[in-house]
């Protein structure tokens, strides 16, 4: 199983970035879906995540800002971000809760991060 994030980049204190990560290779089902971002210096934290019907946690410094999405159909889960902030500078890192095969259990995923700069 591989996670391939994408959408990061250089944006302007106030503009916006949509993140996307794709889960490919042999898939049974995928159950929770989350975003974590890691600050030089600081721990990995809590982003977003998603569970597979829907349900949404945020971190307190995103709420109103981000919104958590995914695609059952393409095993994909989106974070758009709105209204930047230099502090959520970070390489930001998806991952999965995957089942392979049925009735095997589950294992977390992560994906390779995407880099986001929020910079005038």
């Amino acid at each position: 199983v591989q996670l391939q994030a994408s959408g990061g980049g250089l944006v302007q204190p106030g503009g916006s970035l949509r993140l996307s990560c794709a889960a490919s290779g042999s898939i049974f089902s995928v159950g929770v879906m989350g975003w974590y971002r890691q600050a030089p210096g600081n721990q990995r934290e809590l982003v977003a995540r998603i569970t597979s019907d829907g349900s949404t946690t945020y971190a307190t410094s995103v709420k109103g800002r981000f919104t958590i999405s995914r695609d059952n159909a393409k095993n994909t889960v989106y974070l758009e971000m709105n209204s930047l902030k230099p502090e959520d500078t970070a390489v930001y890192y998806c991952n999965a809760d995957v089942q392979r095969r049925r009735f095997a259990p589950s294992a977390l995923y992560w994906g390779q991060g995407t880099q986001v700069t929020v910079s005038s």
